[in-house]
């Protein structure tokens, strides 16, 4: 080894003893007589001397040019740093090590990206992520993937404790859309057939479980070719988890042990179990989301009985037209929100597509006031307070849409208001289950019904002949894990009996002959004795940004796609040449 400890080893405990670090120059400051050089590598930092006695005038003067990110190895002597020089923010911050010998390992070039950089001094996210080796050398990265690091062995541990059997699943695969694009892989063997990279393992893990290996778990990498945000990426990493003989409740019960495992020993917090539940109708009715966010209250209201008691056309209008009219009470929102800063508001939400927005604001005497009080009666006006709960101060805003259409804009205006107040502290940590989503959505384009998950949900067992009567009313043995109002897991009990996945096919458009070409090899091997089983899948990257804090999810990835899908440092997606093409009999159409 070229190093007997790392740059974040060394105490007072070490005084008196000769030691050698190897690291990167973090920093480094000329005082006149001799060199100070903060050394770096992902342990911490150690202040290192070269000053005499313990340095020879040739080291000091070949110290000199020493610049940052210059890898060096250092030998020399632990001492106590001079009084009151300590610094009490680094763990080696007692001491000092004075260099006897070093050796220059390797020169770098002024780097455009500052390891040492944080806050307003870092540069912007394309350059870091063209540079991104140098970006993760920086401290607040590496802390993030060590936590990931440490997320996922507890994550193995627990099932290994649990007696689930760690099983690799295929990456080259066939085409099964689920929703998203696949990524398809050409073969040169096959010519015109192609593979598909995996959107998640779910055929194959319901293949084991018809095969007798009834725990299943797999930290599994998965490929889906959509639309890019701020919390997804074209490829991520789920905790894959499949079990036999079981129901719904058993799944939530091990993942609740999950939850409270890694939240004890990574945030230190006790989470009691089993963890809080509602159902999506419940979700949708109370927060507008079916992965609402418990860390605040602001619940939706609806007041859609009253609006017709009233002279406001808007109201009246929309209440006729089958709509709804919700709202949500902003306590002591008029301090936070001038009448510019609801002119904010109503911007912010005519960008999600809402005509306007209504509002009372209440004020001192306890009365509603706002443009369009007026059009309501003193006793219209005194319902519309009980029913809201309304207190001096209180901002009270409305939607008036279609359900869907309150909740998407209510949703919005409580996650953005919830930030803006600071309703909640940043470290709170809050996790829930939301079940019994619906089994189907149906498309207004294409006049038809889709899976809300997948198509190899059950039903409730009380549902199984809405199937025939009313799919809408279908509600699913479904359940997701919901941190802090984000989805960070979702699974599903699975349809083992082959008649009830022929007439979910036949309900979602799947033809026999499509179902047959698609999913043909699962529908055969349910019919050799397909044990009940249910399954989940985690999000391993958003459970990492959850986590960490952060709010996006490339900062939990070692090298990240951009928005666009590509990777900056590499260039990737990129170009091969014409005999490869040959090779996969494909001609490009450009």
């Amino acid at each position: 080894m070229l190093r007997t400890h790392t740059c974040g080893d060394l105490s007072e405990a070490n005084i008196g003893e000769s030691v050698t670090l190897c690291g990167w120059v973090d920093s480094y400051r000329d005082h006149g007589g001799g060199l100070f050089v903060d050394l770096r590598d992902r342990y911490g930092l150690t202040q290192v001397v070269f000053n005499p006695p313990d340095t020879s005038e040739e080291l000091i003067e070949l110290s000199k040019t020493l610049r940052t990110e210059y890898v060096i190895q250092v030998t020399g002597n632990v001492a106590a740093r001079p009084e009151g020089m300590a610094n009490k923010k680094m763990s080696t911050g007692a001491i000092e090590l004075r260099c006897t010998d070093f050796k220059l390992l390797n020169k770098s070039k002024t780097p455009p990206v500052s390891p040492s950089a944080t806050g307003k001094d870092l540069p912007g996210e394309d350059l870091r992520l063209k540079h991104r080796y140098l970006d993760l050398r920086r401290p607040e990265v590496q802390r993030t993937l060590l936590l990931r690091d440490r997320l996922i062995k507890g994550m193995r541990d627990y099932f290994a404790d649990h007696n689930f059997a760690d099983i690799e699943t295929p990456v080259l695969g066939r085409s099964t859309p689920e929703g998203a694009r696949d990524y398809l892989v050409p073969s040169r063997v096959h010519h015109g057939t192609f593979y598909a990279l995996p959107q998640s393992p779910q055929l194959y893990k319901q293949i084991l479980m018809i095969a007798g290996y009834d725990r299943y778990v797999q930290l599994a990498r998965c490929f889906r070719d959509e639309d890019l945000r701020a919390d997804r990426q074209p490829e991520f990493t789920q905790l894959d988890v499949e079990m036999s003989f079981v129901d719904g409740d058993d799944v939530i019960g091990v993942i609740d042990g999950l939850v409270a495992k890694l939240a004890k020993e990574h945030l230190g917090i006790d989470v009691p179990t089993p963890l809080p539940r509602m159902t999506y109708d419940e979700a949708m009715e109370r927060f507008g989301h079916d992965a609402p966010d418990l860390r605040f209250g602001m619940e939706l209201i609806d007041c859609s009985d009253l609006a017709p008691k009233s002279d406001f056309g808007v109201f009246k209008s929309v209440v006729e037209a089958g709509g709804h009219i919700r709202a949500i009470n902003v306590k002591n929102g008029t301090k936070q929100y001038s009448r510019r800063g609801i002119d904010g508001l109503t911007e912010f939400v005519q960008g999600l597509g809402a005509k306007g927005l209504a509002w009372f604001r209440v004020e001192e005497d306890g009365k509603l006031g706002g443009a369009i009080a007026k059009f309501f009666s003193e006793e219209l006006l005194e319902e519309f307070k009980e029913r809201l709960g309304t207190e001096p101060g209180d901002l009270i805003l409305f939607s008036a849409d279609k359900f869907a259409g309150t909740c998407r804009i209510l949703h919005a205006l409580r996650t953005k208001i919830a930030k803006e107040m600071q309703l909640y502290e940043p470290d709170t940590m809050n996790f829930s289950w939301v079940v019994e989503f619906p089994m189907f959505d149906y498309d207004e384009d294409t006049k038809s019904w889709t899976a809300m998950h997948h198509p190899f949900t059950a039903p409730l067992e009380e549902h199984l002949e809405l199937l025939k009567t009313d799919p809408g009313k279908c509600r699913a043995q479904a359940y997701d894990l919901v941190i802090n109002g984000s989805e960070a897991g979702g699974g599903t009990v699975r349809i083992h009996d082959s008649e009830v996945q022929s007439q979910v096919f036949e309900l979602l458009g799947i033809d026999e002959q499509t179902a047959s070409e698609r999913f043909g090899f699962l529908l055969d091997a349910l019919q050799y004795g397909a044990p009940p089983h249910a399954g989940i899948a985690l999000g391993v990257d958003r459970w990492v940004m959850l986590f960490a804090k952060l709010d996006n999810i490339r900062d939990c990835i070692a090298f990240p796609k951009t928005q666009k899908a590509g990777d900056l440092m590499t260039d990737a997606p990129g170009t091969v040449d014409a005999k490869q093409l040959k090779e996969l009999a494909i001609k490009l159409d450009m």
